[in-house]
C-alpha cells in the first residue's frame, strides 16, 4: 500500500533515515506497508532491507526502544511520552520506554556556546564567574550546564540543543502522515489511537521546546506550595531565561534513585515518603496542575527531611470535570463499590466501541477479589494497573491525561514502598480525597456551579428562537444538506476513476489496431515506404497509447 499523501522534498532526507533505522531493527515490514520504501524508491533513495540478525535475540519492545534512541530528540521524547500510556502498552513496553528517560547523547560546549551566545543579553562573562563547560546532564530537548552568578549563587543553565526545532519540525511532519496512514491502512494499530498520541505529543513537544515556559510551570507550582516548608522548586534568573536558555538555582541534594545515600544521611525515609505521596496528591486532585515527569532523576532529597522537585518542562493539567472522575474513581476503588468505577470508565470511554457487559464482569470480578481485604493492605497503584489492564483487554484507551496521571501516581507510589515497604497510599490519599469531596459539595461550589448551568440554560433559551428561525429559512432555501464524509469511499472514487480512464484508452487503443489492420488491407490512397499513411499513422498513435498507459499503470505502483 502506498502512503498517498505527498511528502515534502525536504523531508526525503529525514524519511530516509526514519525508513532505514526502522529496518535495520526489523520493522522492514512496517515500513513496506505504509509505503516508504516505494516512496524513497521513486525519489531514487534505494533502500536494503538487510538481515537483522543482530537484533533477533531482542525483543518487539527493546527493537523499537533502540530504533528511537537512534532517530533522536523527536523519537526519545514520544517514547517518553508512550512511556506514560499504561492503558496502551502492557509492562514489559512500558519499562522499555522508561529507559529513554535519561537517554540523550551529550553536545560538545562548543557547539552548544553558539545558542547561548545568541540568547543572553550580554557575554557570558558579564554574568557568571564560573561556567563549567562539562555538561551537568543532557535531555532530548536541552543539556544542562553548572555555572556560578557574579553575586555567588550557584546556578544551573539550560541550553536548547541547537537546530533542534528543525529536526522536530520534519518528524512532526512525519509522524502526521504516518499516523494517519497507521489508522486507515494497520486496523490492528487502530487501538493505540495514533492520532490522538501524535495530537497530544505535538501540543507537549512544542510547549518543552519553549524553556521559559518551563519556568513559569516552576513558579506556578512553587506558588502552590509556598507555605509548605518540605518542598522546594528552584527558582528561576529571569533576567538570563529566554525560549532557548533558562538560569535556575541549583539544587544540591541526594537524588531518589539513591537510597544507600538517603540512609548514610541519617534522613527519615518514612517521611519522605509520606512527603511525596502527599504533593503529588494536591497537585491532581486540589490544584489540577501537575508535574508530570517525576522519575528518581526528577527529584531530590534534602537536609531537614526536604523534597525538592525540577525539570518543569511536562506538566498535566485537570480540569473540574476531570478531576471530579478521579476522586470518583480512587474512592470506587478505596470503598470497593464496582457500579461507581463502572460509571467513571464509561465516562471516559463512551467514545469508543465496546462491549459494555464484558467490561462491567470484568470490573465486577476485579472488585471481589478485594472483598474483606483491610484498607491498610490495599495497594492503590496495583488497582489502578489492573483498571489499565482491563481497559487495555478490551481495546480502550483513556484520555491522555488521565493515562498520564495514572502513570504519575503508581511511579510515585512505587519510590514511596522503596523508600519505605510498609508505605500505605490509601492512608495518605484518603484524607485528600475528603477534603476535596467536601470541597466539591460545598455550598459555595454547589452554588457556583447551579450558577454556571443557571448561565448556560438562560443562554440557549434565549438564542432559540433565533436558531430555529435559521434552521428554517435553509431548509425553504434548500441549503440544508446530510453529508457523509467517507476518507476511504473517495479514495475508492478516485480509483475507480483512474481505472475508468485507464479502460477507455484501452478501448481506444484496440479500436485504433483494428482500424489500422483494415486499412493496411485496402488498396489505393496515399503510402510512405510502400504502407498506406493512414493505416501506418494509426499503429504509432496505438504505440504511444499503449506506452502511456504502461507508464501510468507503473506510476500507480504496478497496479496494486
Amino acid at each position: 500500500m502506498l502512503l498517498k499523501t505527498l511528502i515534502a522534498a525536504q523531508d526525503l532526507g529525514r524519511l530516509h533515515d526514519i525508513a532505514s533505522v526502522f529496518i535495520r531493527y526489523g520493522f522492514g515490514d512496517v515500513v513496506q506497508r505504509l509505503g516508504m520504501a516505494n516512496i524513497l524508491e521513486r525519489a531514487g533513495k534505494v533502500l536494503h532491507l538487510q538481515n537483522v540478525e543482530d537484533t533477533a535475540h531482542l525483543s518487539s519492545a527493546e527493537r523499537l526502544r533502540c530504533a528511537m534512541e537512534d532517530l533522536g530528540p523527536t523519537f526519545v521524547k514520544l517514547g517518553q511520552i508512550l512511556a506514560t500510556r499504561v492503558d496502551l502498552f502492557p509492562p514489559d513496553w512500558i519499562a522499555e520506554f522508561e529507559k529513554l528517560q535519561d537517554h540523550a547523547p551529550l553536545v560538545a560546549f562548543a557547539d552548544i556556546q553558539a545558542q547561548l551566545l545568541d540568547s543572553l543579553p550580554d557575554s557570558p562573562e558579564a554574568f557568571f564567574a564560573e561556567l563549567d563547560h562539562t555538561p551537568l546532564a543532557a535531555g532530548s530537548i536541552a543539556q544542562v550546564h553548572r555555572a556560578v552568578l557574579r553575586d555567588g549563587r550557584l546556578v544551573i543553565i539550560k541550553i536548547r540543543r541547537p537546530g533542534i526545532r528543525d529536526i522536530i519540525d520534519a518528524d512532526m511532519r512525519l509522524l502526521q502522515r504516518f499516523a494517519k496512514m497507521i489508522e486507515t491502512e494497520l486496523p490492528e494499530w487502530r487501538c493505540y489511537r495514533p492520532l490522538d498520541v501524535v495530537s497530544r505529543f505535538k501540543s507537549s513537544l512544542y510547549r518543552e521546546l519553549d524553556l521559559a515556559a518551563e519556568c513559569h510551570n516552576a513558579e506556578r507550582i512553587a506558588d502552590a506550595f509556598r507555605d509548605d516548608p518540605d518542598i522546594v522548586v528552584p527558582g528561576v534568573v529571569w533576567p538570563l531565561t529566554s525560549e532557548c536558555v533558562n538560569v535556575q538555582e541549583f539544587v544540591s541534594g541526594i537524588p531518589a534513585h539513591d537510597l544507600d545515600a538517603v540512609a548514610a544521611a541519617g534522613l527519615n525515609q518514612k517521611k519522605l515518603a509520606l512527603i511525596g505521596a502527599r504533593t503529588a496528591l494536591k497537585m491532581m486532585l486540589e490544584d489540577g496542575f501537575f508535574h508530570a515527569d517525576p522519575h528518581p532523576g526528577n527529584l531530590f532529597y534534602l537536609p531537614g527531611n526536604r523534597v525538592a522537585l525540577i525539570d518543569f518542562g511536562m506538566v498535566g493539567h485537570l480540569s473540574d470535570k476531570r478531576r471530579d472522575q478521579v476522586l470518583d474513581l480512587l474512592q470506587g476503588l478505596v470503598q470497593r463499590d464496582p457500579q461507581q468505577i463502572i460509571d467513571v470508565l464509561f465516562e471516559w470511554t463512551q467514545d469508543s466501541d465496546f462491549d459494555a457487559e464484558k467490561l462491567t464482569q470484568e470490573v465486577d470480578a476485579f472488585i471481589d477479589q478485594y472483598h474483606g481485604i483491610p484498607l491498610k493492605q490495599l495497594d492503590l497503584g496495583a488497582m489502578l494497573g489492573n483498571v489499565t489492564l482491563i481497559l487495555r483487554d478490551n481495546k480502550l484507551a483513556l484520555p491522555s491525561d488521565l493515562a498520564m496521571l495514572i502513570k504519575v501516581f503508581v511511579t510515585l507510589e512505587g519510590i514511596g514502598r522503596k523508600l519505605d515497604p510498609d508505605f500505605d497510599m490509601v492512608s495518605v490519599a484518603m484524607p485528600i480525597v475528603r477534603k476535596a469531596m467536601r470541597t466539591r459539595y460545598s455550598a459555595s461550589s454547589v452554588a457556583k456551579r447551579g450558577q454556571r448551568v443557571v448561565k448556560l440554560g438562560m443562554h440557549v433559551l434565549s438564542s432559540l428562537p433565533e436558531s430555529i428561525r435559521e434552521i428554517l429559512q435553509h431548509a425553504r432555501a434548500g441549503k440544508i444538506k446530510v453529508s457523509i464524509d467517507i476518507e476511504r469511499l473517495q479514495h475508492l472514487g478516485e480509483q475507480l476513476d483512474h481505472s475508468a480512464n485507464r479502460l477507455t484508452v484501452g478501448i481506444v487503443i484496440a479500436a485504433l489496431i483494428i482500424g489500422s489492420s483494415i486499412v493496411m488491407t485496402v488498396k489505393g490512397g496515399p503510402t510512405l515506404l510502400g504502407l498506406p499513411i493512414f493505416g501506418l499513422l494509426g499503429f504509432l498513435g496505438a504505440v504511444f497509447g499503449s506506452l502511456w498507459l504502461l507508464y501510468s499503470v507503473w506510476r500507480s505502483g504496478g497496479g496494486r
